[in-house]
């Protein structure tokens, strides 16, 4: 079956509000399924984990069903499945966790594509034990990341290296599969940042060549929390600073405090959700491989629209634009404006086209950018063509000089 944007469109009661969504790369709508699986859990009897009562049976039976969601959605292993506040956080906890192994002469190398969240953790980590930290750098012209710009940074001393699956910013793939096979060759360990990638392409952690990849499920469709996942057996080898009575085993060994019950009900009915994107049967993981690459057609469809408009109109700066594989994610300025007066203008006609460096700093400021930005317009599996439409209508109007440039 064909992808059939209106019928997903009606899932989501935010839409009702008429504005046209490109801020899914911040944090996507969110179905009413999602929503009604957070509220019964909510409502239900839950208590602490264990086997005695109902309470703690259906607390257990969440945590399991989210855990075997996720791993269906990367294809991971659900023991390998670590839930958090947010990729962020699990970043920060893994890369302390890991650098208790480092020593000086040792060397991490992170990417200058990269959102904060994969740079600063590690750069953090590997300074408070006197490790060498190396930067990967993209073209700033073409917004790619060149295996050998990571490869050739690579020593019998690199620990780790840290890269992006899809710059946030530019909607940039990296080959990873490459990076990781280059990576594993010089005996490091691959952290992959995948919040951008997997909102939109079916992933396969295994197929990347991840040890390590981290995602949030509230980039789509889910509740806002992060995930991490590993293989077991790579985790059973990293020791976190716990809680003295509070499990060694893993994965729960890396999960502090109590977990969000409500909000991991949420994120299986997300990935079922994504997962009936197209109707069909089959496992979950099959039914998802389908959708998913519907999707992937129906969003691509969008960004050629978006794109080819925005090429169109005089003034307009995309910034980027690799040429390999793309998120459906396009960066732009328009000349003469500061990129919040570019937003406020679109935000007005209700176009929410969010402009800012998005956490992304040292992407931006490789742009050319600095800390400002620019306006992103990110595609969801709710746009539709008559939003990228109302967006390209607001930047004509922009580019024709309907907001005055103010001077310096």
């Amino acid at each position: 079956m064909a992808y059939d944007v209106a019928a997903v469109r009606a899932h989501f009661p935010a839409l009702d509000e008429g504005a046209a969504h490109f801020d899914g790369p911040g944090g996507s709508q969110v179905p009413t399924v999602v929503a009604e699986a957070v509220a019964g859990a909510l409502r239900a009897a839950v208590s602490n984990r264990g086997v005695e009562t109902a309470a703690e049976r259906r607390a257990d039976g969440i945590v399991a069903g989210a855990r075997r969601a996720m791993a269906d959605l990367l294809g991971a292993t659900p023991e390998g499945v670590v839930f958090g506040r947010s990729m962020t956080q699990l970043t920060y906890d893994m890369a302390r966790a890991l650098a208790k192994e480092w020593g000086p002469g040792d060397e991490v190398v992170v990417t200058t594509l990269d959102h904060d969240a994969n740079i600063r953790p590690w750069v953090q980590a590997a300074e408070a034990r006197g490790v060498t930290v190396r930067r990967a750098d993209f073209d700033p012209a073409s917004g790619e990341l060149d295996v050998e710009a990571v490869a050739g940074l690579l020593s019998g001393r690199t620990r780790l290296v840290a890269v992006t699956a899809a710059s946030n910013l530019l909607g940039t793939r990296p080959d990873v599969p490459a990076i990781a096979e280059r990576v594993h060759g010089a005996g490091a360990l691959l952290y992959i940042d995948g919040v951008h990638l997997t909102p939109h392409a079916l992933v396969d952690v295994g197929e990347l060549g991840a040890d390590f990849y981290a995602c949030s499920p509230y980039k789509f469709l889910g509740p806002h929390l992060g995930v991490l996942a590993a293989d077991p057996g790579l985790l059973e080898s990293v020791h976190p600073d716990k809680l003295l009575p509070s499990s060694d085993a893993v994965p729960e060994r890396f999960e502090l405090g109590t977990l969000p019950y409500e909000l991991l009900a949420g994120t299986t009915a997300a990935v079922d959700f994504l997962a009936g994107l197209v109707p069909g049967e089959g496992t979950r993981r099959e039914r998802l491989t389908v959708s998913m690459t519907a999707l992937e057609e129906h969003e691509r469809a969008m960004l050629d629209r978006l794109d080819a408009g925005l090429a169109g109109i005089s003034g307009v700066t995309v910034h980027g634009s690799a040429s390999r594989r793309r998120t459906p994610t396009t960066l732009f300025s328009v000349d003469g404006l500061r990129p919040a007066d570019a937003y406020r203008f679109l935000a007005e006609r209700g176009v929410n086209a969010p402009a800012s460096n998005f956490y992304a700093l040292e992407c931006s400021r490789r742009l050319g950018l600095g800390d400002a930005g620019a306006v992103r317009a990110g595609i969801a599996p709710y746009t539709d063509e008559s939003d990228v439409d109302r967006l390209l209508k607001g930047v004509r109007e922009l580019a024709g000089g309907a907001v005055r440039p103010e001077r310096s």
